[in-house]
């Protein structure tokens, strides 16, 4: 034992080069078609975005209950904005008065989340058996969904929420209490409908964290989310109950999620989550892939479904499953590989 020991910082060190690596190249998949987006979005378009920059800056009057309460990613980005005017004040004078800084930083920001979303995808697929080849080029096609440009791109923050469901799904594979509580910790900040996230993490969780820890550290998130909710109301002039009658208004979309979801349309708009990619996943036996994922990801596909019915956005709802859509085109990938490389020894 004591011989190997000197060998250990280097394989730590070779590891985490390799995960540097990974992200790096997540970083660079999505900053050149997310940049595109920065630059070219008509932001008149999207109450979203507005909504987003103005939470940004601290102005929580008139803005959707439903955008008011998530401002971790918008308060991240107003604190990288700040340097970013001083550079815009040098080299365009005429754009640092103007929302170009922010735009930037929303866009720095969700694309380093997103990133990290894709490593944490990665490292699923490696805990599923895939190779690093299989793991990678697999976590290289989830992002290359038209969904990762828009979410890194504009002044959003479903970048926090992909990363908190790559938290979650990282967590029962790995059974990283570290991943589990990460997870437990932002979601209540990211977006109300962790809420639904909740009793799938209770369930294939275990291994990461009992009952009783989860339970903690969900008393603990959701008292800061609580506290967050009541300061933010009150610089609104809110009450309180207002944000329990809009959540309950979210049940009236599920009418107009069902019609536009068995349409052509709603067809054409699901299968542009993950395009060509998902096509790959008829290569092999289903038995290579689905069994895997087993209930664990049954279940989070009922979840996301969930999601899908009271949101109006079907398909970027849908992305929320590119963990384990990751995994499975990664074992894919991995079966295709081995066969390959036996004919090739045969």
């Amino acid at each position: 034992m004591d011989a190997l020991a000197p060998g250990w910082p280097r394989l730590l060190r070779r590891h985490w080069q390799r995960l540097l690596l990974v992200y790096g190249l997540a970083v660079g998949v999505l900053a050149g078609p997310a940049y595109t987006m920065y630059v070219h979005y008509d932001f008149s378009h999207s109450l979203d975005t507005r909504s987003y920059l103005s939470v940004a800056r601290g102005e929580f009057r008139d803005i959707s209950i439903t955008r008011r309460y998530r401002v971790l990613v918008p308060a991240v980005a107003a604190a990288v904005a700040w340097p970013l005017e001083k550079v815009y004040a040098r080299v365009w004078p005429q754009r640092a008065a103007s929302e170009w800084p922010l735009r930037l930083a929303f866009y720095v920001v969700n694309t380093l989340v997103l990133a990290g979303a894709g490593l944490l995808w990665y490292r699923g697929s490696r805990c599923y058996g895939a190779t690093r080849e299989a793991a990678a080029l697999a976590m290289l096609l989830a992002l290359s969904s038209r969904w990762a440009v828009y979410i890194a791109g504009l002044p959003i923050v479903d970048s926090l929420y992909m990363l908190v469901f790559a938290l979650g799904f990282y967590a029962t594979a790995s059974h990283s209490r570290a991943a589990l509580v990460a997870c437990l910790l932002l979601g209540p900040l990211a977006k109300e409908s962790f809420v639904f996230l909740v009793p799938w993490l209770l369930v294939f969780g275990q291994r990461a964290g009992r009952w009783p820890l989860q339970l903690a550290w969900l008393a603990v998130s959701g008292a800061l989310t609580l506290a967050l909710r009541h300061w933010i109301d009150a610089q609104a002039a809110t009450p309180a109950s207002a944000s329990v009658h809009n959540a309950l208004d979210h049940f009236e979309n599920i009418t107009y999620s069902l019609s536009r979801l068995f349409s052509v349309k709603g067809a054409g708009e699901m299968f542009s989550v993950f395009g060509f990619a998902s096509l790959a996943l008829l290569l092999v036996p289903p038995r290579v892939w689905a069994r895997p994922l087993g209930w664990t990801g049954a279940a989070l596909g009922a979840v996301i479904g969930v999601h899908m019915l009271l949101s109006s956005d079907l398909a970027r709802m849908a992305y929320l499953f590119a963990p384990a859509f990751t995994v499975a085109l990664a074992l894919v990938i991995t079966q295709l590989q081995r066969a390959f490389q036996s004919r090739l020894l045969a």
